[in-house]
């Protein structure tokens, strides 16, 4: 096997742990569960991948890259038989959310005020 067999081999052996680590079983995490309550913890996990290469392989002009996220959704909460759903909250959109809001408030203002003062 050549070098660039081996560290091809070795790329996709990588590669393919990921995504076999990213599955979708892993969206869900282990259920929590103290005095009669279970909590089970919930993500959106996403992947990507890609390579190519140009010219003669022997010269070296290849690539590739592989990226993965995870982002908590959210629990489910399972307490005497019933299931409720508790929303994760990011509060750096609620904070930049309300920036926007804020700033688009007082052009607004101040839009009206200089309408006022012309008539």
């Amino acid at each position: 096997m050549t070098q660039a067999t081996h560290h091809d081999r070795a790329a996709l052996d990588t590669i393919g742990e990921v995504v076999d680590h990213a599955s979708a079983n892993k969206v869900f995490g282990s259920p929590i569960s103290q005095d009669g309550i279970t909590v089970l913890p919930v993500a959106k996990v996403n992947g990507g991948g890609g390579g190519g290469g140009g010219g003669q392989p022997e010269a070296g002009h290849e690539g590739g890259g592989f990226g993965l996220s995870a982002k908590p959704l959210g629990v489910f909460v399972i307490k005497e038989g019933r299931v409720g759903w508790r929303p994760a909250v990011d509060v750096n959109k609620v904070i930049i959310g309300g920036q926007i809001v804020l700033v688009v408030a007082l052009l607004t203002l101040r839009a009206i005020m200089k309408a006022r003062r012309r008539s």
